[in-house]
């Protein structure tokens, strides 16, 4: 009779052991949700380009393929890179992405081109408009010190980056901050991490899908990497909150 007792007892321990890891995937895989397959896709690209690791990110672009990018999406986060990562990541990372293709093309792979960027007007100022862009992702004009400091950086920043690159309209400024994000926290680049993390913020990502940005960079990237995105994320949560 006592050994039918302990016996129960230990089923009723391993039910509920068994049963937190399939809760905590549950949550995990709720939190995830909050991104469609296509917007999780750009996580890892832009992370593994940042990293320089070819062969992960020669996984993540055929990942992306899958889930629904075109090339024309996937090449424009490559090209976008060099903005932050460099250009020695960004064509090493174009070139994974040709390798790839062809690969796929002698296997029978027709892959979604997708569209290219819209031309600019004839008459577009890309002073204005990288500077009307550059404001509506920080949420307000940019100042500083560094802009003092350097003011040329500031001119590359409006014109280059917020103009010429982000002035491109294949990707939103959602998923361009996404992409942002992800490989600062690869870098890492903890002080400017934070800084875009606010810009997701501001352009139109709720806390839950920016919760998620960071299950899938730990799931498809590391648990380093989404534990640094984690700690900026808190942090600029906090300071939004105390802000108001």
């Amino acid at each position: 009779m006592f050994s039918k007792i302990i016996m129960a007892l230990l089923g009723v321990c391993c039910t509920v052991t068994m049963g937190l890891p399939a809760t905590a995937h549950a949550e995990s895989t709720h939190s995830v949700s909050a991104l469609s397959s296509k917007q999780q896709s750009i996580i890892p690209i832009a992370a593994f380009t940042a990293k320089g690791d070819t062969e992960k990110l020669k996984g993540a672009l055929a990942e992306g393929l899958q889930n629904g990018m075109t090339v024309n999406e996937i090449k424009e986060v490559l090209v976008q890179m060099y903005a932050y990562t460099g250009f020695p990541r960004s064509l090493t990372g174009l070139n994974t992405f040709i390798a790839l293709l062809d690969e796929r093309k002698a296997q029978g792979i027709e892959d979604e081109m997708g569209r290219d960027a819209s031309p600019l007007p004839d008459n577009a100022n890309i002073r204005e408009l990288g500077t009307a862009n550059q404001t509506t992702v920080i949420g307000r004009p940019a100042s500083g010190r560094v802009y003092e400091f350097a003011p040329v950086i500031d001119t590359f920043l409006k014109e280059h980056l917020f103009g010429d690159i982000f002035g491109r309209d294949v990707l939103s400024f959602q998923e361009r901050e996404l992409a942002t994000v992800s490989a600062l926290a690869s870098l890492p680049a903890e002080a400017q991490l934070r800084s875009h993390l606010n810009c997701c913020l501001t352009v139109g990502w709720s806390e839950d899908q920016m919760k998620a940005f960071v299950a899938v960079l730990e799931a498809k990237v590391g648990k380093a990497e989404a534990e640094l995105a984690e700690t900026a994320l808190n942090t600029v949560l906090q300071n939004r909150i105390q802000s108001k």
